[in-house]
């Protein structure tokens, strides 16, 4: 197993904080986070690392929140960063939670992903590039957009 070097000059970026009520706290200016495949694998444990540190995907209709409804804020299981809400989630028979927006663009990072011989965007967080899930453009409106994540990149904070 490869250990990330640890950046003597860290990378800073800018995302939206949220409190656990979903509430907007404004932009900050924040060190990415960065740790050694050593650490994130003991931080997560094998399933959430292989998802978030290795690009995997979960099977469908088996990450604990694809088929919750219950209201709150889904932060990123590595850093703890908002990324969506319960208010922009729906069913979309994918067997995985989805949104049809993030809490805050500022707060994820999207890329091509040409695994698998196919063209998919991928979608990560901002703050420490924790592979999260994928982006469609078949889900509802307004933004016709479908960010389908996998449960175990996620951390659900419910709304008190």
């Amino acid at each position: 197993m490869h250990s990330k070097t640890v950046n003597a000059n860290p990378e800073w970026v800018e995302i939206v904080q949220f409190s656990d009520a979903g509430e907007k706290q404004g932009k900050e200016r924040v060190q990415k986070l960065v740790k050694s495949d050593e650490e994130w694998l003991q931080q997560l444990g094998r399933t959430a690392y292989d998802i978030t540190r290795r690009s995997d995907t979960e099977m469908a209709c088996t990450g604990r929140y694809w088929n919750s409804h219950d209201k709150g804020l889904y932060r990123c299981i590595c850093c703890d960063t908002a990324l969506f809400t319960s208010n922009t989630k729906f069913e979309s028979g994918s067997g995985w939670p989805s949104f049809w927006i993030p809490v805050a663009a500022e707060n994820i990072a999207t890329e091509e992903d040409r695994a698998f011989g196919m063209v998919r965007t991928s979608v990560s967080c901002k703050r420490c590039d924790a592979h999260l899930g994928h982006v469609f453009p078949d889900g509802p409106p307004p933004t016709g957009l479908r960010y389908c994540m996998n449960s175990a990149a996620l951390r659900f904070v419910k709304f008190a």
